[in-house]
């Protein structure tokens, strides 16, 4: 299913590839029927080698001209991204209109979208490739994502598709492979479920499990699609630019009235309207934990619908290659649209200069400097670190006293012979096995993600990669010598595999052939966040996302984006975030939005085709508009 579009410099097509027949969705999508999948890179952009490259329409293949074997492309963490923006940039004071701070996927779509807008973005990245918690890293011939593996946003229809839609934006497409259970939950009393794909499927699973709450399951996950469904009509961008969220309230005014109703909720408020079953209560508990590390009663509503009905909506869909390929093509993009990434990029300080973010420092003194300066890093990092010495704005103040540095992980990334797996083996697990009260405690509850059961070309022939991750607070890992650090990496790792061993793979510990065993140290030293952070949650029951602040800071000419900005933690979520943030921002310095056709329009009362308007540079501001709401959204947030 080509998700279409066509550029000269990236001629490869982002299709779902079905593990069975071949059925067309319509004239622009197609499924393709593959077995296991091996890859190779055209022009930096992943996609299988038996797979047939689609044809133009005079037959021919349209690939292009210098091929590079995936060997080449894909890198250890010991080499650097091979790609045209790490040339000639030295220490002269170069201008550009956003500097953004990390390369994550909220940092990542932000900076390509304002590209994509004419900005001129330079991304700076401490580490050698980009992703950050979505980024990859190689070993002995395994290909492991950092990170989750379970991709929401990445379908081919709905506006919630946003990883999709940030891809299609730079010219780039990827091959994805459709997960038929987005994660099969082994609960307490011999709870099992299957989320399955279809909706209809995992509702008559989890009724059959509680057929006495029925009618409460459909009415809480009814609710969920009502929030859903009022997002996806919308066309997503900034909350804090007053004519786009005016103009959005006059052509949906029940869609946003619905979302306006469930921004103070949570999940676990909603839950228990219509289900008495405390372990049907603990189910629900389970699945906001998966989306937000915190219960039911402590995630946001609007939070919780868009992952509970997206994974059925568009589904889970895993990119051929890895999840660190979202990342690499992105930034790809991102430098073929004129802009520019630096890795080993170390960025220390922001630097102010009569109260406005001006430009930053790297650690090797080098100063780059521009309209706008946006951090991919926590905010914590942001005002503790990056603006060391300064106030802390009386907003982060708050934000603060309302929100907390969610515990870090244990990660263990391996690899394991193929034959300790049953055929039928899942690709995401989640695993809680006697207590509910452990769901929320440092390895209480384990998640296991196998991404060579969709994508076999990530490991050695005859294995399997196993990444399994659980809570771990960093506390437990400081003042340990090299050697009981190592030790203790071991006891624990080998108690989260025996618990693995004894519930679903019996084995598994004999049939290890790699073992990587990284803690919340190992996090907090790659993806730079404060204590290996996963993100914020909530110090008390919080009302919805009310106290979650967006895009903009106190500080004049610094943005946030990412995890600890609205809408919050995950896929989705940050790629929201990295969407608002581009949009505010090309307000700001005056960049109008690329248009894609030329029909007629009317903006603040000037009509006109929008080549005419692009021509002329208007673009959607109002400053009167912009300081009412931005007063008005800082007096809501007052109310958490």
């Amino acid at each position: 299913m080509s998700l279409g579009f066509k550029n000269p410099l990236c001629f490869f097509h982002f299709n779902t590839v079905q593990l069975g027949s071949s059925r067309p969705r319509n004239q622009k999508h197609r499924i393709l029927s593959v077995g296991p999948v091996q890859t190779s890179v055209f022009d930096g952009c992943i996609v299988p080698r038996n797979i047939k490259i689609k044809t133009d329409n005079l037959g021919k293949v349209r690939l292009n001209k210098d091929f590079v074997m995936r060997s080449k492309s894909v890198l250890t963490v010991d080499k650097e991204v091979d790609v045209d923006a790490n040339e000639g940039l030295g220490r002269k004071r170069s201008n550009y209109d956003a500097i953004v701070i990390g390369s994550g996927i909220g940092g990542l779509v932000a900076a390509t979208q304002l590209a994509v807008k004419g900005a001129k973005v330079l991304v700076l990245e401490k580490y050698v490739i980009p992703g950050g918690s979505s980024g990859y890293y190689e070993r002995d011939g395994y290909t492991f994502d950092v990170g989750s593996s379970v991709m929401f946003g990445f379908s081919d229809k709905g506006n919630l598709n946003l990883i999709t839609q940030a891809l299609t934006a730079v010219g780039c497409e990827m091959e994805v492979i459709p997960d038929p259970t987005t994660v099969h939950f082994h609960l307490p009393n011999d709870l099992s479920v299957q989320v399955h794909r279809e909706y209809i499927d995992f509702i008559s699973e989890l009724a059959a499990k509680f057929p006495h709450e029925r009618e409460g399951i459909l009415k809480f996950y009814g609710e969920c699609w009502k929030i859903f469904n009022a997002l996806n009509s919308l066309e997503l961008k900034s909350l804090e630019e007053p004519i786009y969220l005016f103009g959005q309230f006059f052509q949906k005014p029940l869609e946003c009235l619905t979302l306006a109703y469930y921004l103070p909720q949570n999940a676990g408020d909603i839950a228990r309207k219509y289900m008495k079953d405390p372990q049907l209560l603990s189910f629900i508990d389970a699945e906001c934990f998966i989306v937000s590390t915190v219960n039911a009663l402590q995630t946001p509503m609007i939070n919780a619908a868009m992952v509970l009905c997206d994974r059925h909506f568009g589904g889970i869909n895993y990119p051929v290659g890895g999840v660190g390929g979202i990342a690499k093509s992105l930034s790809k993009g991102l430098v073929d649209q004129g802009s520019e990434i630096l890795y080993r990029a170390n960025v220390t300080n922001i630097i102010l200069e009569h109260g406005k973010a001006v430009g930053v420092r790297l650690s090797d003194g080098r100063e780059f400097f521009g309209k706008t300066v946006i951090s991919n890093a926590t905010r914590w990092d942001t005002f503790g670190k990056l603006l060391k010495g300064e106030t802390l704005p009386k907003e982060e103040e708050n934000f603060q006293k309302l929100y907390v540095k969610a515990p870090s992980f244990l990660s263990i990334h391996m690899g394991v012979k193929a034959e300790v797996l049953p055929p039928d083996t899942d690709c995401h697990h989640f695993v809680l096995e006697d207590d509910w009260a452990r769901l929320e405690e440092p390895y209480g509850s384990i998640f296991l993600s196998i991404p060579t059961i969709l994508d076999s070309s990530l490991a050695p022939e005859g294995h399997h990669i196993l990444h399994i991750f659980t809570t771990s607070s960093i506390e437990d890992w400081e003042g340990l010598s090299t050697k009981d650090y190592e030790a203790k990496k071991k006891v624990v790792a080998d108690e989260i595999i025996s618990r693995l061993e004894k519930k679903l793979f019996p084995g598994i510990s004999s049939s290890i052939a790699f073992m990587e065993v990284g803690s919340p140290k190992t996090h907090r030293r790659y993806l730079a966040r404060d204590k290996g952070t996963y993100g914020p949650m909530p110090r008390k029951t919080p009302k919805g996302l009310l106290g979650m602040p967006f895009n903009t800071t106190a500080v004049d000419g610094l943005y946030c984006v990412g995890d600890s900005c609205f809408p919050g933690q995950g896929v989705i979520a940050v790629a929201f975030s990295g969407v608002m943030c581009a949009h505010r921002v090309a307000a700001d310095i005056g960049k109008l939005e690329t248009f894609s056709h030329s029909k007629s329009v009317l903006i603040l009362g000037l009509s006109g085709s929008a080549d005419h308007l692009r021509e002329h540079g208007i673009e959607k501001k109002s400053p009167v508009l912009d300081a009412a709401l931005l007063r008005l959204l800082g007096w809501l947030r007052t109310l958490a």
